[in-house]
């Protein structure tokens, strides 16, 4: 039987808000698409304190088992998402990043410039996406197959 997928989308930017998240609007449809249901939609600043607390919040709560983020994977100063990321997990699922990785390296030499994370913190998938919506979509392809998988497993449903 499978786990529900209550996901939460959150944008990491400083300068974005809800009218112009293209980004997340994205990863909403995506979500949306493979049948999850959005408990949350959220735009954080790129400051890594404050996104290490978002997140933590996020893994406390009973009602999400997955959060997506966009953006904040980059070279920049500011990107600080894989490192707020690597905080709140205790285990790394380092398979999808490269896959995201791998996969959409064949569609743009610069995809090899993510640092984006995965992994799982208090029984929740947290993936790390780039802040593009051509990044969301090209690399949530890549994992779509499995995430439903992955939840299930995470929330003790192991029956193959």
């Amino acid at each position: 039987m499978n786990v529900k997928i209550k996901a939460c989308a959150v944008t990491v930017s400083d300068s974005r808000t809800l009218e112009n998240d293209t980004s997340g609007d994205a990863l909403v449809e995506l979500l949306n698409e493979i049948g999850a249901e959005i408990v949350e939609r959220k735009i954080v600043t790129d400051d890594l304190e404050n996104l290490k607390k978002t997140l933590f919040e996020l893994i406390e709560s009973e009602d999400v088992n997955l959060i997506c983020t966009s953006g904040g994977t980059g070279f920049s100063a500011r990107d600080n998402t894989p490192e707020a990321t690597l905080a709140v997990i205790e285990k790394e699922a380092r398979g999808l990043s490269e896959a995201m990785r791998m996969e959409t390296m064949k569609k743009t030499p610069l995809a090899i410039l993510s640092r984006g994370v995965c992994g799982i913190g208090n029984q929740t998938l947290i993936i790390n996406l780039p802040g593009s919506p051509k990044g969301v979509r090209e690399c949530f392809d890549v994992i779509k197959p499995v995430l439903q998988h992955a939840v299930n497993l995470i929330r003790g449903e192991t029956k193959h």
